[in-house]
């Protein structure tokens, strides 16, 4: 039996290569005979740069900040048609290179990412895909339009910092320094959810508070992006207040495409197409995926729905090992998981189920196996 193992990330914990090899440790050590194929997933969140160069390309090291402005040395990707680059936002701008008492969405800032992004552009690439999710930011893109060149001025005509808290201060916003070779990319927004960028469905009201906003600083932050926003589309003409996806990495999104004229895609979409998934399904009788926690927003459009999506409709049934599960069966059925089974072996801490995460997910993979290894063949997904 040919199975495909294609797990996303277990945030804080396990890359999706990590999780790959766990599972595959697992069935190995477990009493099923199979073919394994290993296919990490991203969705443009952590993960992304690995899971794109999987298959081949070339990683460039570049100097940037992350979202308190501290230096580091991050990672872009170049495919090997050289002609498309793959930026990973949280390696800069992410919530992974914070320590959690210095989450503070009115501080933080992506123009680690605009540094990244710029590298990126300067490598040749004409396609750059950014991936969007894991951001530790809600600063509607500014700070990384600022790195680009963009100057953001206050009602005297002063530079205004770029970063979530200041954004009501921004009045008018200068567009003519970016660089020009902006109008000939063709640029690629990956992303994993479907919020707008202001609204009860928006970056700060929905992922302020996973990013340290508490109700006072979401209102501020709400304020800010409307505020900014509108400023912006009144220099490019592009309004993405409302836009399907806009609030995505802090509305970082809205931000580019109004600036730069970046348009969504589906994250997940973008990677099972460039790694081969759908051609992988071909003669497998399983796929296992998995991600830390599944939940209402993996059910929004994350890496396993559409790894288990994309199985359902070649008849190839999936079950997911995951660390914490926050979804009803219905709903998960409904997705196109046959089965969803999470790893804990015990009511734990946090901080344990993040250092066993390797250990109990080849536990799990191997407890999977050996229930396979007595269940007929024949008999999987009908």
């Amino acid at each position: 039996m040919k199975i495909v193992i294609a797990p996303g990330a277990f945030k804080h914990s396990l890359t999706a290569r990590q999780a790959a090899e766990a599972i595959a440790r697992g069935l190995r050590e477990s009493a099923l005979a199979a073919e394994l194929l290993l296919l990490p997933i991203a969705d443009g969140g952590n993960g992304t740069l690995d899971a794109f160069l999987a298959a081949g390309g070339q990683r460039i090291t570049v100097k940037t900040t992350d979202a308190l402005g501290r230096p580091l040395l991050a990672e872009i990707g170049l495919l090997p048609d050289a002609q498309t680059a793959i930026v990973e936002m949280a390696l800069a701008s992410g919530l992974e290179k914070l320590r959690f008492g210095e989450l503070n969405p009115l501080v933080t800032s992506t123009a680690g990412t605009g540094l990244l992004m710029q590298a990126a552009l300067n490598s040749g690439a004409r396609r750059i895909i950014v991936g969007m999710g894991g951001s530790a930011t809600v600063d509607g893109g500014a700070g990384a339009l600022a790195a680009l060149g963009a100057q953001l001025l206050d009602a005297y005509g002063q530079p205004v910092e770029a970063c979530g808290g200041t954004l009501g201060a921004v009045q008018s916003v200068d567009l003519s320094n970016l660089d020009p070779r902006w109008a000939q990319v063709e640029l690629i927004l990956a992303s994993d959810v479907r919020n707008p960028a202001v609204g009860a469905d928006g970056a700060a009201a929905v992922f302020g508070p996973q990013k340290g906003a508490g109700p006072h600083e979401i209102r501020l932050l709400e304020a800010g992006l409307r505020h900014f926003l509108a400023r912006l589309a009144a220099v490019s003409g592009r309004d993405v207040l409302h836009t399907e996806g806009g609030g995505a990495a802090g509305a970082l999104a809205a931000g580019l495409m109004s600036a730069l004229g970046g348009r969504i895609e589906s994250g997940v979409d973008l990677l099972l197409d460039h790694n081969g998934f759908d051609a992988a399904l071909t003669g497998a009788g399983l796929v296992i995926t998995g991600e830390g926690k599944l939940d209402s927003q993996t059910l929004g459009g994350k890496g396993p729905l559409g790894a288990a999506q994309r199985a359902r409709n070649a008849g190839v049934p999936t079950v997911a090992l995951v660390g914490g599960l926050d979804a009803p069966a219905e709903a998960l059925r409904e997705a196109g998981f046959a089965a969803v089974l999470p790893i804990t072996p015990r009511p734990c801490a946090l901080q344990e189920a993040l250092e066993q995460a390797d250990a109990w997910l080849a536990d799990s993979a191997r407890r999977l196996g050996d229930v396979l290894a007595i269940t007929p063949s024949r008999g999987w997904g009908q």
